[in-house]
């Protein structure tokens, strides 16, 4: 796999991987007869619509689509890069992950890892000597028990702390660079520490490991935050603050706050509101919404009340529309000036912070105030600037109820009929797409295989990946030379089974992953044959090459024959047209 992680491996990785095993760490699964089937993690499932295959290693939803391997499940589910994920359930199957390449990324990042824990647990332990950071952290209403569930330490007033304890050799001194703890002098004569005399916030990914730090001075005049920069194992952009904390304080999520700062999450746990995270100075990213949906299919960003919130809350309306499939919903809250949501909370309760958020403001309410802050509605003009502003932001939804519901709403303020202010911005969407359609037609035309592949070929392909032991009672193949579109993917599938009989439906996809075809194998991978007695795979798969290779000697005939029209046959065409003429008579 990308000449990192050597493709035996992957294939010994799945044999090994009992998929409900994996799955039933996550989320919980309920038997039905030789399947499993689950509430599905992502999109908002009311009825168990996940379905696992334990004999194939495969899962699929059969509400949304989601479908996929074990692998492909912990990278959805956890929001990991293959390589992350392949370290992740070789880290459960108790296996070492071999690479190709002498210079192996993920264990300089696994280094990075033991280093960033080891630093962690010297902040924490550096809290419990300083009563001043203790007494802070207590007129803010925090308690032990909130501060050792994230974490919670101090950084030293030192300049040399961290460099004094974890810099004594000159790789060292590389690796707290990466990870930005050490900065280098302006005169380029030593280093010294980021984060000095502040509380300290430890930011962890999805799987628990601490990848950054957020420092909060409590006296002095120095910058108020001050956060870890970007490294080689922190990226603002995919990260959440509290994100892990909330995953492991409530198995099922309703509702998901987004916050603005490290205290807001812990001073809302702290009063039992265990379901917020912190976007980290950073606006709400495509990552962040796909990340938070999986969670909950209901979202509210709770922000000072102040322009730069307001300013937030836009980025995120901005950022959101895409995922606003049918089901989903995202308020919006705005404090009272000079309160934010941890001191909100403590001067007004938890309940009626709750009660707070329930009242919060409509996406499609904040959108229309916000794009008709200048206008004049009660003009023709100003109605239809309105109409002309929102339709780009309508353009970026998915289609759906949702969607229709704001053209309705729309078209009730700007006195236009729904039908026609829908077709107008219709209108607009189509001239979009058709600048890139091209492209897009281009890029499938040179697939090998597509939604428009002869259905005998796509059945032939979703069998093999459905029934891999069918391949062993198969008849010779006389098709290798069809120019066909699927043709070389069933070749090659036939091939993989041929010379590795023991594969299953979840190591044949994980062999395609890398190619350009293998999203449409794994769609093929989901059975939709009849689950009965009178159903052979065998007999299906047979029948389905027998007619494929009657397709390529009927087509070679017929080219054949042309070519024989024109005077152009050499000897040894007109031998293989005779050949193929007595082979079809006999099939006939």
């Amino acid at each position: 796999m990308s000449g990192l992680i050597p493709q035996h491996f992957i294939d010994d990785l799945i044999a090994r991987t009992d998929i409900v095993d994996v799955l039933s760490k996550r989320i919980d699964l309920k038997k039905a007869g030789k399947e499993f089937k689950a509430v599905c993690p992502f999109h908002n499932d009311k009825n168990p619509s996940l379905t696992i295959s334990p004999l194939k290693g495969f899962y699929h939803c059969f509400s949304c689509g989601a479908h996929g391997t074990a692998l492909g499940f912990i990278m959805e589910y956890e929001n990991l890069s293959f390589v992350e994920a392949v370290e992740s359930l070789a880290s459960e199957l108790g296996v070492e992950v071999p690479y190709e390449n002498k210079s192996n990324p993920m264990k300089k990042n696994n280094d990075l890892f033991l280093l960033m824990d080891a630093i962690q647990k010297k902040f924490q332990n550096n809290l419990k000597n300083n009563p001043k950071a203790i007494e802070y952290l207590k007129k803010r209403g925090i308690d032990g028990k909130t501060a050792k569930k994230y974490k919670i330490g101090y950084a030293e007033k030192s300049w040399t702390n961290i460099l004094d304890n974890f810099g004594s050799a000159d790789s060292d001194i590389k690796s707290l660079l990466k990870l930005g703890l050490i900065i280098k002098k302006e005169n380029n004569k030593g280093y010294y520490d980021r984060f000095r005399d502040r509380i300290i916030f430890p930011i962890r990914d999805s799987r628990g490991r601490f990848i950054g730090f957020g420092g909060r001075i409590f006296e002095g005049d120095q910058p108020k935050y001050l956060n870890s920069p970007e490294t080689p194992i922190f990226h603002k952009g995919m990260e959440l603050y509290g994100l892990y904390e909330c995953q492991k304080s409530m198995r099922a999520i309703k509702k998901i706050i987004v916050v603005e700062g490290y205290m807001d999450v812990i001073g809302l746990s702290q009063n039992g509101v265990e379901y917020s995270v912190a976007s980290m100075g950073t606006a709400t990213t495509d990552n962040h919404f796909t990340r938070l949906f999986r969670l909950s299919d209901s979202i509210c960003f709770c922000f000072d009340g102040d322009q730069a919130g307001y300013l937030a809350a836009w980025r995120a309306l901005e950022n959101s529309l895409s995922h606003l499939k049918d089901g989903r919903q995202i308020k919006f809250v705005f404090l009272p000036e000079g309160e934010d949501p941890d001191s909100y909370i403590r001067k007004n309760s938890t309940a009626n912070f709750e009660k707070l958020l329930n009242n919060g403001k409509d996406l499609s309410d904040f959108l229309i105030q916000k794009t008709s802050e200048d206008i004049d509605l009660k003009s023709v003009d100003g109605r239809a600037r309105l109409a002309e502003r929102v339709k780009p932001f309508i353009n970026k939804m998915p289609r759906g109820i949702f969607k229709e519901l704001i053209i309705e709403k729309l078209s009730a303020i700007v006195g236009l009929s729904a039908k026609k202010l829908e077709q107008s911005i219709t209108e607009d969407e189509i001239t979009k797409k058709r600048k890139s359609s091209s492209n897009k037609a281009l890029r499938r035309k040179n697939l090998n295989m597509n939604q428009s592949s002869p259905s005998v070929i796509k059945k032939s392909i979703s069998l093999i990946l459905n029934y891999p032991e069918a391949v062993e009672q198969i008849r010779k193949i006389e098709f290798v030379n069809y120019e066909k579109p699927g043709i070389r993917i069933l070749i090659k599938l036939l091939k993989n089974i041929t010379d590795e009989p023991n594969m299953n439906t979840a190591a044949l996809i994980e062999r395609w992953r890398e190619d350009d075809e293998g999203k449409y194998l794994s769609k093929l991978a989901v059975n939709l044959f009849p689950k009965n007695e009178e159903f052979n795979a065998t007999q299906e798969l047979n029948s389905c090459l027998e007619q494929i290779t009657k397709n390529y000697y009927n087509d070679r005939i017929n080219s054949l024959i042309k070519k024989q029209a024109d005077n152009q046959l050499t000897a040894d065409e007109k031998a293989e047209l005779k050949e193929i003429i007595h082979k079809n008579k006999i099939r006939r």
